[in-house]
């Protein structure tokens, strides 16, 4: 009875899996223009053929040539990353804020699979807006760390900020889960160590000292790992503090942009 037990459970994981890991916010979103003075609307193509609202907003201050486009974790949506892209853009960066199928009133439903394309997508209309890979820095919060991480192979930015990185989605699942085969399960990975070890792309990692979502102790291996690491932060936080989301951030990723423009 108990291995049945066992096994129905496990089954039930596996299908259900993906449902555990993503949690869409799935509000509709207003019009840029509503929320950030100067901000407009973009709409990003994937090559599944969807078609997904994200926010542009141009560089204030002293524009230092570079975009910035930021991928962001489970949390919310664009709405609620309206200030850290005012940040930056007084930072003199222009700032491409994209939600995922599924989240701020998008369609589909996500996977890795997925969120790469929509990352994909978020490239080509920067690559539109004037901006190719090679002048933009991606910004990855929590889940957006594995998104940019790929994305960065794909398309060699100028730089990658990661914010709360975990050095793979089965780390994080096994340290909250430990009594389950989570590595055997996962079908989605988001390999960040595997793919940040063989790049040579400038890297800024920034996470808290108390995270209670990504263990601190992954996001220092993600830093120890790079090989190009340029910066590493580390603030009095946990995952979701506002000061994760605020000018020290800002901050660190204006740095970045600083070394390598």
């Amino acid at each position: 009875m108990a291995l049945l037990l066992l096994g129905v459970g496990t089954g039930m994981l596996w299908a259900l899996q993906r449902q555990l890991i993503y949690f869409p916010d799935e509000r509709a979103v207003p019009p840029a223009g509503e929320v950030v003075d100067g901000a407009r609307d973009v709409t990003l193509r994937t090559e599944d053929g969807l078609e997904l609202g994200a926010w542009f907003l141009p560089a204030g201050g002293t524009d230092t040539g570079l975009a910035v486009l930021v991928a962001p974790g489970n949390g919310g949506n664009r709405a609620d990353r309206a200030g850290f892209a005012q940040e930056l853009s007084r930072r003199g960066l222009a700032v491409l804020l994209m939600d995922y199928r599924g989240y701020g009133g998008n369609p589909g439903t996500p996977s890795e699979d997925g969120l790469a394309a929509d990352a994909d997508a978020a490239v080509a209309a920067l690559a539109e807006l004037g901006y190719p890979p090679e002048r933009t820095i991606y910004v990855g919060e929590s889940l957006g760390t594995g998104v940019v991480a790929a994305l960065q192979a794909r398309h060699p930015p100028a730089g990658v900020v990661l914010r709360s990185p975990f050095t793979s989605l089965a780390d994080v699942g096994a340290h909250h889960y430990p009594w389950l085969p989570v590595r055997a399960l996962l079908r989605d990975r988001f390999a960040v160590e595997e793919h940040l070890v063989a790049t040579d792309v400038p890297v800024t990692v920034v996470h808290g000292d108390r995270d209670s979502v990504v263990p601190t102790a992954l996001s220092a291996r993600v830093a120890d790992r790079a090989p190009s690491l340029v910066e590493r932060v580390v603030l009095e936080a946990d995952h979701n503090d506002p000061v994760m989301f605020g000018p020290e951030v800002a901050d660190a990723v204006a740095r970045l942009a600083q070394d390598v423009g």
